[in-house]
């Protein structure tokens, strides 16, 4: 069984987390020097300490190492949530049908992003949008995002699409085009409750179902058939 080693604070939250806990620190020193009755400040307290361990829930960033082999197969790109299985029209790249897996990432899920496939990046494009609720299937074509297209050592192409959501504001892409990428290693990060869809090739045999939750980086959600090298240019 893959394990997760080790957990520690995500560099994308280290200026986020440094100043709410500054802020903090001034509003409760501040009540707690100014006001007699130090049960507002007992209240708001209890209250900081919740908000502040929140974030650093969020911003936790496990070290993870996939065990298995993973050639041949697409490993979660993120943690969450399973919400669509579907052959659809990928229009903005492949203009051709593709089978779309989404997960789903609440508040309460690593936000830290994984290549799915090992392999060469050939293409990486930011479109600005909406900001409606990442669960939605409009999210995938209406919303925020950054989308990056993967070759496989086989010639397998694949794109996956980080979605911002109603409280994300922010997409973080480290893929780079020519890059060489590994399921090992992060892809990117997205701040608070969003999406992460993945398009395979028609054929792919699709190993999760919907409402089924995954892990990023070990839970492997589909594998290639063999005849689809034939199909990719």
């Amino acid at each position: 069984m893959n394990r997760v080693k080790k957990i520690k604070v995500h560099s994308e939250g280290t200026v986020v987390l440094i100043s709410v806990f500054v802020a903090l620190c001034i509003i409760n020193a501040s009540i707690y020097y100014l006001i007699i009755n130090k049960l507002p400040f007992y209240c708001v307290l209890t209250t900081s300490l919740f908000l502040f361990l929140i974030l650093l829930n969020f911003f936790r960033s496990p070290l993870r190492r996939y065990l298995g082999d993973p050639e041949g197969y697409v490993i979660a790109p993120a943690d969450g949530t399973i919400v669509a299985i579907e052959e659809v029209m990928e229009n903005e790249y492949f203009q051709d049908k593709r089978i779309q897996v989404s997960i789903f990432m609440s508040v309460f899920n690593v936000h830290a992003n994984w290549f799915p496939v090992n392999g060469v990046v050939e293409h990486v494009s930011y479109r600005r949008g909406r900001f409606q609720a990442a669960y939605l299937p409009k999210s995938s074509t209406d919303n925020e995002r950054s989308s990056i297209v993967i070759k496989t050592h086989d010639g397998i192409k694949i794109l996956t699409r980080q979605i911002a959501g109603v409280m994300a504001r922010r997409i973080v892409t480290y893929a780079k085009e020519r890059d060489l990428c590994d399921v090992d290693e992060q892809m990117g990060f997205i701040k608070f409750g969003s999406r992460v869809d993945t398009f395979l090739p028609v054929g792919t045999e699709i190993l999760v179902s919907m409402n089924q939750k995954v892990t990023g980086n070990q839970t492997p959600i589909a594998r290639f058939n063999r005849d689809i090298q034939d199909f990719q240019d």
